[in-house]
């Protein structure tokens, strides 16, 4: 073997060593995070409305024991899905911190903005008919004074009130 065969060898073998390491390690770590993103996803159901893995209730009887079954979850290697799932069919849907995003759920994320764009439309629509609409005739048939007239009286006011 010549000695630019022999370096290309040994760098393929450094190369396949370092990959090797990257993809086994790869993994490494992924639990916790897996448990930190799972706990941020769902609520504790003892009433508190904080996030699971936020719960700082003393003496909350359900924050520990829920941690306890998730961690348990994730040594089963059941997968994220599988897991909410389970969270779901024990505690019921209000575990899950936000609804999901298809189906019949999808409502919950679009209602509260067409809601809100519903209401400005209104509250625009409303104003501009109340600008738009003529003044009510008074009660004793005398129109509304309005123009170079009331002008004219505004500025007869002004001099009467002049000491």
């Amino acid at each position: 073997m010549t000695k630019l065969s022999k370096s290309l060898v040994k760098r393929g073998l450094q190369l396949a060593l370092v990959l090797i390491a990257v993809f086994g390690l790869l993994g490494a770590g992924d639990q916790s995070a897996r448990f930190n993103e799972l706990g941020h996803r769902m609520m504790c159901v003892c009433g508190c409305n904080q996030i699971l893995l936020e719960c700082n209730h003393v003496g909350c009887q359900y924050s520990e024991r829920m941690r306890d079954e998730l961690m348990a979850s994730l040594d089963r290697g059941d997968s994220d899905d599988l897991t909410l799932q389970a969270f779901v069919q024990k505690y019921g849907t209000t575990v899950v911190a936000a609804p999901a995003t298809t189906g019949f759920s999808r409502i919950a994320w679009i209602m509260p903005f067409v809601a809100l764009i519903l209401g400005v439309l209104t509250v625009v629509f409303v104003v501009r008919a109340w600008r738009a609409r003529p003044l009510a005739p008074s009660p004793a048939g005398v129109a509304p004074v309005t123009g170079p007239d009331l002008e004219r009286f505004r500025d007869q006011a002004r001099k009467d009130t002049d000491i």
